[in-house]
C-alpha cells in the first residue's frame, strides 16, 4: 500500500458562512469537500438546527500541507473576525492522493 500524508481541515461555524467558505476552498485549490449541518454546545452556548440561518455547518476537506497552511491563514484573517467559527487540522494518510 502506498499512502500519502495530507491534512484534514475541519471548519465548524455559522451556516451564514457556507458560500464564502466554499468559495475560499476553491480559491486555495481544494478539489472537493464534505459539508453537513451540525448542532452542539460551545463557549457561546447551544446552537441548534431549528432555524437554518442560525444553524452551524461543518466542512471537512483533505488537502496537501501547503494548501492547509494557506487555508488556515485566510480563515483566521478573513473569517474569524466576522463569523462564529473554529478550524483545526489533523494529519491523515490517503491512498488515492490524486483525488486531493
Amino acid at each position: 500500500m502506498s499512502a500519502h500524508t495530507m491534512k484534514l481541515v475541519t471548519i465548524i461555524g455559522e451556516a451564514l458562512a457556507r458560500e464564502p467558505v466554499t468559495r475560499l476552498l476553491r480559491e486555495v485549490g481544494a478539489h472537493g469537500y464534505t459539508l453537513s449541518q451540525v448542532e452542539g454546545v460551545g463557549a457561546k452556548g447551544e446552537r441548534t438546527a431549528e432555524m437554518a440561518e442560525l444553524a452551524n455547518i461543518k466542512v471537512e476537506v483533505i488537502v496537501p500541507p501547503a494548501v492547509c497552511e494557506l487555508l488556515m491563514e485566510r480563515l483566521q484573517k478573513q473569517f474569524f473576525p466576522n463569523y462564529g467559527m473554529i478550524a483545526y487540522e489533523t494529519n491523515v494518510r490517503v491512498i488515492r492522493s490524486e483525488k486531493f
